[in-house]
């Protein structure tokens, strides 16, 4: 039996895009998408999208979940990490200070990272665990 592999890969990567789409993030798929969404004043929740199994499949739910909840960014927006590599590198190099990771969320003010929630983070906890760190940080910049 051959497996087609891409046909697998892409499918999941559009399972993938769609559940964030659905979840009211805006795809940024240039660096041009970038810099026009970062100059927005207020704060926007970045989320670094990514196949990966298990952290994906904590990242996208608390990606939902977190912003239906109190205080919440002004903007939603994703980046994907392998498929949209200009973007998504373009989108890190505003996160200084922070390391490559995917999945991952940060969070922006005025275009100027305030926090992150790396792979590391997301990776091996419980999906509430990864909600609440990005409900705790709305509370403190999303006012």
């Amino acid at each position: 039996m051959n497996l087609n592999f891409n046909f697998f890969m892409n499918d999941a990567v559009e399972a993938a895009r769609q559940e964030i789409v659905e979840a009211g993030y805006i795809q940024l798929t240039t660096p041009d998408d970038v810099d026009k969404a970062f100059a927005t004043s207020g704060t926007t929740l970045v989320m670094i999208n990514s196949v990966c199994g298990c952290a994906g499949g904590i990242a996208r739910p608390a990606a939902s979940y977190s912003v239906k909840q109190g205080a919440r960014p002004d903007q939603l927006v994703t980046v994907f990490a392998g498929q949209d590599k200009e973007a998504t590198e373009h989108a890190r190099s505003y996160f200084t200070g922070y390391p490559p990771s995917s999945p991952s969320f940060a969070l922006m003010k005025d275009g100027e990272i305030q926090m992150m929630v790396q792979r590391h983070e997301i990776e091996g906890h419980e999906p509430m665990e990864v909600v609440n760190k990005l409900i705790d940080a709305f509370n403190t910049y999303c006012k």
